[in-house]
């Protein structure tokens, strides 16, 4: 599903597009590697201010100086969305050095467990939804006071095909992007009267550490690892710079009257 995107009145009223993407400040979680990563540095060469939040590592070093590399003002936060706690540490610190937030991009998530629902331990499975969903949750009303006010917020969440039918020995992770899809409605029907938009948005199959994860799985627990081992050596996958460059306008620009609403990348 996907309308026509419409031009934001108050971009077009005020300044031109450079100068109202240059006074924007978005966050970006899992922005280490992957689609995140190359969503934080196409928003930097549009001259946004980026938050890159994800586990620290020297992958989220490296993204972090190529994105100030384009904007200087953007920073690092790192955060684990697996542990409520270190959620609540990267809260404390964007609201010490944040005054607003124009948008949120929750693209982190995991695969894990991969493994048939009835072999699945408890706590990975746990583990899966926290990091999926209850993480954005935590996240997203822990900054509150940055996303409330009169000013535009947009939200966008990565879905997967996951979120509407099952696949054997997913079941954490396709619960938890159902979830999620619904977690973004919810948000675009209370936020309606706050200027506060949320979409989901399926990028597809993209090469990421993600597809790696899939195909390293072991194959009498996941009985389709061969499909996707065949995407991979077929030249299936999607690159995220592609994926990133076709879903930026729609992430930064996406109406009102398009919030609540599903969209694939292969529809836009």
């Amino acid at each position: 599903m996907k309308e026509n995107l419409v031009e934001n009145p108050v971009k077009a009223s005020t300044c031109t597009d450079s100068e109202y993407m240059e006074s924007q400040t978005y966050l970006v979680t899992g922005a280490s590697r992957g689609i995140g990563q190359a969503l934080a540095l196409q928003l930097a060469k549009k001259g946004c201010r980026v938050i890159l939040l994800a586990r620290p590592s020297e992958n989220l070093n490296s993204a972090t100086n190529e994105v100030q590399s384009h904007s200087s003002a953007s920073f690092q936060t790192p955060c684990d969305l697996a542990d409520p706690t270190s959620v609540a540490d990267a809260v404390r610190h964007l609201l010490e050095n944040v005054d607003r937030l124009d948008g949120l991009i929750h693209n982190a998530g995991t695969i894990s467990p991969i493994k048939p629902m009835l072999r699945a331990t408890g706590d990975d499975w746990a583990r899966s939804i926290q990091v999926n969903l209850i993480g954005v949750q935590q996240l997203t009303a822990g900054l509150a006071p940055l996303i409330e006010g009169e000013h535009r917020v947009r939200v966008s969440t990565i879905s997967s095909g996951a979120s509407l039918r099952p696949l054997g020995s997913w079941s954490a992770y396709c619960t938890a992007k159902a979830g999620l899809d619904m977690w973004a409605r919810c948000l675009a029907h209370e936020g309606a009267d706050d200027n506060i938009s949320a979409i989901a948005v399926a990028p597809g199959i993209v090469d990421t550490g993600m597809q790696s994860d899939i195909r390293s799985a072991v194959e009498d627990d996941f009985p389709l690892k061969s499909t996707f081992v065949g995407y991979h050596a077929n030249g299936d996958l999607t690159n995220p710079a592609d994926v990133a460059e076709q879903l930026l306008p729609l992430l930064t620009e996406h109406s009102m009257e398009q919030s609540g609403l599903r969209f694939d990348v292969r529809d836009l």
